[in-house]
């Protein structure tokens, strides 16, 4: 039994070595060795290419690339080899064309006290060089940066322009794009703060055209020549307007020449038309003046007697006025002119100070023609009348009060009631005081054009005339001044909207 163990211990045992040394002696044959009866198909390995299989193809392709380049720079370096960027293209034979692209991307904010706005765009301008033509297959050359100064370059400056900013980050944003044909695109990026004079005649609901021109500084017009292409003006709507108080209405263009002591020069001018937005100023200085102008006629439902309230009222609406228009003018050119709004609120004050002066008038009228009457002065009878009997004098006495007393009676008709005797105070018709026993006032309260007196209907010597009544002044104003005040709007309105 023991050797039956060890006989399957060994035969296991040789097994186990045979497996282990077989491995590690095909490997140790080399390549050469084929397992095909051994482990079946083999799976295909990658293949791995030689170095010089390798570094042939890259070279080619290196070799090609460079030889672009080379090429590229030669040509770049023979065309700026010999070329003189002082001197402009066809200097001597005919005027340089430049023809002139403008991209707006933004406009605004526009500032009203310095009449000036904001616009920032990026210049495009084309002409052609027959210096920079060339005949090789690639498309054509960009320079950037500080390259483009090596070309010969328009001297475009922009006429009412106040300054000038060009945009440089880690380089100027400027470009230069050559063509095989010597067409050149020089592009620029820049902000500019151009003068535009304002007309505020008819703030606020004024327009304006903003100019924006630009010539050559130094070249006149027999030299160099700007033109439009079909007047392309790009304006990009999607970015931000700073226009705020204004809407863009739109562009237009004109051409001009001007003469200057280095030539007759050509001046292109771009407009940008813009609109006054006036709802700011509706409410900031429109609305708060009508209504301190109506809040002013509240005193005439005020009584007569309460003189502090209705004074008070009178100057605070026309200390308000004056208040508004002062801010009104307080970002706002000094112009020597009245614009709209001016005309608005002055017709405004005018309507408080009238109102205040209503009631001074009211109150003169009243209480100077209703004093009561001073102390009769004693005088002695003179010889003559001394010598006159008694009978006779009597006589005379009656016919002189039966004559004033006929006379009032004509000048006054009163028809007083008890309800207006409560209501109203002051005096009565003259006729009326002579049956009144116990009260004594001066006589007359009807004079030629009106009457003082607070219940006078009037009578024979208003015939023919405009009759006044002073009391009734208040009721008069109530209808007067907001009919008039009506008028007046619908006036100034159609007037400023359709001017």
């Amino acid at each position: 039994m023991l050797r039956k163990v060890l006989l399957v211990l060994l035969w296991l045992s040789i097994i186990f070595l045979s497996r282990v040394e077989g491995p590690r002696a095909e490997s140790n044959k080399g390549p050469s060795v084929h397992h095909d009866d051994t482990y079946g198909l083999k799976p295909k390995g990658p293949q791995k290419k030689l170095p010089s299989e390798e570094i042939k193809p890259t070279a080619i392709d290196t070799h090609q690339k460079f030889g672009k380049l080379l090429s590229a720079s030669q040509t770049l370096n023979s065309m700026l080899k010999n070329y003189d960027h002082k001197l402009r293209p066809g200097i001597g034979k005919k005027p340089t064309v430049v023809t002139v692209m403008i991209y707006v991307n933004t406009l605004g904010p526009i500032s009203i006290m310095d009449m000036e706005y904001s616009i920032d765009i990026t210049l495009c301008q084309t002409w052609y060089d027959e210096r920079l033509r060339y005949n090789d297959s690639f498309g054509n050359f960009v320079l950037t940066g500080n390259m483009v100064s090596q070309l010969w370059i328009p001297d475009t400056f922009f006429r009412n322009s106040k300054r000038i900013q060009e945009y440089v980050s880690y380089m100027p944003n400027q470009m230069a794009r050559i063509h095989k044909d010597g067409k050149v695109l020089y592009t620029v990026r820049m902000t500019i703060d151009a003068g535009c004079s304002l007309h505020m005649l008819k703030f606020p609901m004024d327009s304006h055209s903003c100019p924006l021109s630009f010539s050559s500084f130094s070249y006149p017009m027999n030299e160099m020549i700007y033109k439009w292409e079909d007047f392309k003006l790009e304006i990009d709507e999607s970015n931000f307007w700073k226009l705020v108080q204004f809407d863009f209405t739109g562009v237009s263009n004109k051409t001009e020449t001007i003469s200057t002591a280095a030539g007759d020069l050509m001046v292109t001018t771009v407009f940008f038309n813009v609109s006054r937005q006036f709802g700011f100023n509706i409410f900031q200085s429109y609305v708060p003046s009508s209504v301190t102008t109506i809040m002013s006629w509240i005193s005439f439902w005020i009584k007569k007697d309460c003189a502090p309230a209705r004074t008070s009222l009178g100057i605070t609406s026309v200390l308000t006025i004056t208040t508004l228009s002062s801010n009104s003018r307080k970002n706002f050119p000094r112009v020597s002119y009245a614009t709209a709004m001016d005309i608005y609120i002055v017709v405004c004050f005018i309507f408080c100070f009238a109102t205040l002066m209503e009631f001074a008038v009211l109150n003169f009228l009243i209480y100077q023609h209703t004093k009561p009457c001073a102390s009769p002065k004693l005088r002695y009878p003179s010889a003559r009348a001394r010598a006159l009997s008694p009978l006779r004098a009597r006589a005379r006495a009656r016919a002189r009060a039966h004559a004033q007393q006929q006379k009032d009676t004509v000048m006054c008709e009163m028809g007083e009631s008890e309800e207006e005797s409560d209501e109203e105070e002051g005096p009565s018709c003259p006729a009326q005081q002579s049956l009144r026993p116990g009260r004594t006032h001066c006589p007359g309260g009807c004079y030629k054009y009106f009457c003082t007196a607070p219940n006078c209907e009037g009578g024979i010597w208003q015939r023919g005339r405009l009759f006044i009544h002073i009391y009734r002044l208040d009721n008069y104003s109530q209808v007067i001044f907001p009919l008039t005040f009506f008028l007046f709007n619908v006036i100034y309105w159609l007037v400023c909207l359709n001017l």
